[in-house]
């Protein structure tokens, strides 16, 4: 038995959402959305821009309010009501900008905004506690005082998830967490996904790189014009995933696959005359 069929035979069920759709005036941005994410599970969100993928992690988020359809977390039904809400239920997001202070060290921008003791701030804690998250992720940060200005893109991310960690949340939403990252910090980071993963936590992963989805996902599920277009094993060829994606059967990855598989099965050429 496979990862993925583990996860949905054992793995609780964090979130389900049914026929989620969301409108802006008279432009329909999801349409009947449904999508399951289990614990211990990374699912890959993928899709062209404007699928729609940014406006269901802001639902998720609570910062977008669904105009039709269903939440469960847990299996309980949820209301999203607003970011406090979502983060109450343990529904952290960590965006694309990442939201750091760079003036400020890993220790101030993990608490920012939950320090202990904020009217005589226990330090020594705060210095402890942001050394035990960053450990449990195996994290390469060179000193919890160094400011954030001074880390590499790899290194703020980490700070970004560890701060993500601080509540212990159920479900982790990464908003293209490797994006304008070189090879080695891809790798970083693609590793600390795997690490919050094997946490026991929910992960819903929005990108627009098809390896780094592939090297870290259970699944992939495709959003195509606001609907549900395909859900999608890691082994999926780039045929299929670009189709899904782009609705065109014929582009230029899957006409590179048939040349290829006409090349594999042209019989060879004779070596030489009789």
């Amino acid at each position: 038995m496979d990862r993925t069929q583990e996860l949905r035979d054992m793995g609780e069920l964090v979130l389900g959402l049914r026929g989620i759709s969301k409108h802006f005036g008279a432009v329909s941005a999801l349409t009947d959305i449904d999508l399951d994410v289990h614990a211990g599970e990374v699912v890959a969100l993928v899709g062209d821009n404007g699928a729609g993928k940014s406006t269901l992690v802001k639902i998720l988020a609570g910062v977008h309010q669904p105009s039709s359809g269903s939440i469960t977390f847990r299996g309980k039904p949820v209301t999203l009501a607003d970011p406090s809400a979502a983060l109450g239920l343990g529904i952290a997001t960590v965006f694309q900008d990442l939201a750091l202070c760079e003036n400020l060290d890993v220790v101030a921008n993990i608490f920012l905004g939950r320090e202990l003791s904020p009217y005589r701030l226990d330090e020594v804690s705060m210095e402890l506690k942001a050394w035990t998250l960053l450990n449990e992720l195996s994290a390469r940060i060179p000193s919890v005082r160094e400011p954030v200005a001074s880390l590499s893109g790899g290194q703020r991310q980490t700070v970004a998830i560890a701060r993500s960690l601080l509540l212990e949340p159920k479900l982790i939403l990464l908003d293209e967490p490797t994006a304008a990252l070189g090879v080695a910090q891809t790798a970083e980071v693609l590793d600390l996904i795997e690490r919050v993963r094997d946490r026991g936590l929910g992960v819903i992963m929005v990108s627009h790189n098809m390896e780094d989805v592939r090297a870290v996902a259970d699944r992939i599920v495709v959003l195509r014009l606001g609907r549900n277009n395909g859900v999608f094993e890691p082994d999926a060829s780039n045929q299929e995933l670009v189709s899904a994606i782009t609705g065109a059967a014929n582009n230029s990855v899957s006409r590179r696959a048939s040349r290829r598989q006409a090349q594999s099965g042209q019989a060879p050429a004779p070596e030489g005359r009789p």
